[in-house]
């Protein structure tokens, strides 16, 4: 578990944090939490489509991130 969380958070060469894929996992586990205190205290009910658009933003957002910086990551030794 710990290698997979390494590689998910880490640059190519897999030592160096990368701040950009924490604020991705920040941003998609606070919109989760958001919709469902939304739903849960709120009562509001659930808009997939809403929803779905927005995740999808997020991950063309993070995809194009990760592709962009991908030239200034440090590589393995």
């Amino acid at each position: 578990m710990i290698k997979i969380l390494n590689d998910l958070f880490t640059g190519a060469d897999n030592e160096t944090q990368d701040i950009g894929r924490w604020f991705a996992a920040m941003s998609g586990a606070a919109g989760v939490f958001l919709q469902g205190w939304s739903v849960i205290v709120h009562h509001v009910p659930f808009d997939m489509q809403s929803f779905g658009v927005g995740v999808g933003s997020l991950a063309a957002g993070i995809g194009a991130m990760i592709k962009l910086k991908e030239n200034t990551e440090p590589h393995a030794k």
